[in-house]
C-alpha cells in the first residue's frame, strides 16, 4: 500500500473530502470550478483561524498553504482583456488577500484569517450570482 493510500484509509473524513471534490469538479463547468475554487479558499482560511486558536500549527501551516495556493491558481485565470476593470480589481484584491494571509501565518491572531475568509465569501457570493 502506497503512503498515500495508507493515509487515506487513517482518516474517513478526508478520503470522503477527496471523494466529493473529485466528483465535484468532474462535472464542473468553468463558472463551477471558480467557485469551487472560492469555497476551498474559504474553508482553508476559517480552518487555519480554527488551527490558530487551538496551537495546531501544522493544519494553520497546511491550510495557509492550500489557500496562497486557491488564490494564486484564482489570479492565474483571470482574463485582463476580457475582464478588464473587474480582472484588475480582483487580481489587486487576490494579492491583498494573500498578503494578509502570510502576515497572519507567523502570528497567534485567528481574525486575519476569519476577515480573508469572509472577503472571499463575498466575492464567491457576487461570483455565483453572476451566474443566476
Amino acid at each position: 500500500m502506497t503512503r498515500y493510500a495508507s493515509a487515506l484509509a487513517c482518516d474517513p473524513a478526508h478520503t470522503y473530502q477527496q471523494i466529493d471534490m473529485t466528483s465535484r469538479i468532474g462535472g464542473a463547468d468553468p463558472h463551477q470550478l471558480v467557485g469551487l475554487l472560492y469555497e476551498e479558499a474559504v474553508r482553508a482560511l476559517r480552518t487555519a483561524a480554527w488551527a490558530t486558536e487551538n496551537n495546531q500549527f501544522k493544519t494553520k501551516s497546511e491550510r495557509v498553504t492550500r489557500a496562497i495556493a486557491v488564490l494564486f491558481a484564482l489570479e492565474s485565470g483571470l482574463d485582463f482583456e476580457k475582464g478588464g476593470q473587474v480582472s484588475r480589481t480582483l487580481a489587486t484584491l487576490y494579492r491583498g488577500i494573500r498578503e494578509q494571509i502570510v502576515a497572519a501565518s507567523i502570528g497567534s491572531d485567528p481574525a486575519p484569517f476569519r476577515n480573508a475568509a469572509n472577503d472571499l465569501s463575498e466575492v464567491a457570493a457576487a461570483w455565483n450570482s453572476v451566474r443566476n
